[in-house]
């Protein structure tokens, strides 16, 4: 029977360790035989990376091949960074993903686990929960984002089903600093936005308008600006959205005050946060005896690291000026209770927003009906009033 090292539940210092000629398997959707994989591989031990949960073609979320490919380069670059040889790709598709660094290896799978397919309609919000697979100190796994920001989709669109939808959570974000501690991936932020974009294009083919792209990876969040700003000048009728990490906003931000035990600076990365929350949602991952704070964030009035980041600047600064082992924050404070009611005000912000949204597009798409009723195109406007001057 063959060996899986779940990389994704891996501590950075975990990957370390592992050989460089350990096969790395990256299957596209789930269901596949993994003894069978192995043979092809010809090993009795494989190091699994967490599925890519839609992007090929029949997935609920197709993209072009190009972009799939590119997808999978991306993924695969960070391992290759860190000396990793042998990289294979699974799929039961027609893409042809294989490259000069990776090799294809194309299997029949069991599709009766795949997500069902979206509606895609006007009545819900899509939510595209982005996780990553990055680091988190010696004490937290590399899904640690993907866990959590996961948990918080799935609980909202329970909450609200006839409002809500989701896709599935994506494990590969953008991370900077990836050469400073192993373990760490890196789509890149052109690839990961360009994945995306595609997404929103098929869905608003679909008929979808309402998509709130939701961020559990603080390296992710810019980027979804942008793909939210991109995607509304293409298609300029829908509604898309972001906002900074979740526990963050107008709940979030008054409950992490309320409970928190740290100062500010004990929440960042692998902090007292984050850590609460896998204490509560997977705490056979956590490694507590392992922990190790580190709350000394160079911080001056303008930049500082906390949750919620503050100060005018916006700086690229490298990891290694403020950590040690790879965590911001005091990840030792958290407990498991705190995690939970740490989640189930972040579900419920989330609620709050998707409403928000349907209210904005109400509202929007009644004065726009208004507006078209009367014949009262802003251009044209514009152009009378400029020919009565």
């Amino acid at each position: 029977m063959v060996a899986i090292i779940r990389y994704e539940e891996l501590t950075w210092p975990e990957v370390v360790d592992l050989p460089r000629d350990i096969p790395f398997v990256l299957l596209i959707g789930e269901g596949y035989n993994l003894e069978q994989a192995a043979r092809h591989i010809n090993t009795e031990r494989i190091c699994l990376l967490p599925a890519l949960p839609y992007g090929w073609q029949g997935s609920v979320a197709p993209v072009s091949e190009g972009m799939l490919q590119r997808v999978v380069t991306g993924i695969y670059s960070g391992l290759r960074e860190q000396g990793f040889s042998e990289l294979y790709i699974v799929h039961a598709g027609v893409e042809a993903l294989g490259s000069e660094y990776v090799q294809q290896i194309v299997l029949t799978r069991d599709t009766t686990t795949d997500p069902q397919a979206l509606t895609a309609n006007q009545k819900r919000v899509i939510l595209i929960p982005c996780g990553h697979t990055e680091q988190h100190g010696y004490h937290l796994p590399l899904n640690t984002d993907t866990v959590i920001i996961g948990t918080i989709a799935e609980q909202a669109v329970a909450t609200i089903p006839d409002e809500a939808e989701m896709l599935p959570a994506l494990p590969y974000g953008v991370s900077m600093y990836r050469p400073s501690f192993a373990g760490t991936l890196n789509m890149g932020g052109r690839v990961f936005e360009d994945f995306l974009l595609e997404v929103i294009d098929g869905l608003v083919a679909r008929g979808a308008d309402r998509f709130y792209l939701m961020s559990g990876h603080g390296g992710n969040s810019s980027f979804l600006h942008n793909v939210v700003k991109y995607a509304g000048d293409k298609h300029h009728p829908i509604f898309a959205t972001t906002a900074w990490l979740h526990t963050s906003g107008h709940l979030g931000a008054p409950a992490l005050d309320k409970y928190r035990k740290s100062a500010i600076g004990g929440m960042g990365h692998a902090c007292e946060l984050e850590t609460a929350y896998l204490l509560h949602l997977r705490p056979e991952l956590c490694k507590m005896e392992r922990v190790v704070d580190e709350p000394d964030f160079i911080s001056t009035p303008n930049y500082y690291m906390d949750w919620i980041e503050g100060g005018a600047l916006i700086m690229s600064a490298t990891w290694e000026d403020d950590t040690l082992t790879g965590a911001y924050g005091s990840g030792s404070l958290a407990t498991a209770e705190v995690g939970a009611k740490w989640l189930a005000i972040a579900v419920e912000e989330k609620v709050v927003h998707v409403k928000e949204i349907h209210e904005q597009a109400r509202l929007r798409l009644a004065r726009r009906a208004e507006q078209a009723a009367a014949n009262r195109n802003p251009m044209t406007v514009l152009a009378g009033q400029c020919w009565r001057r």
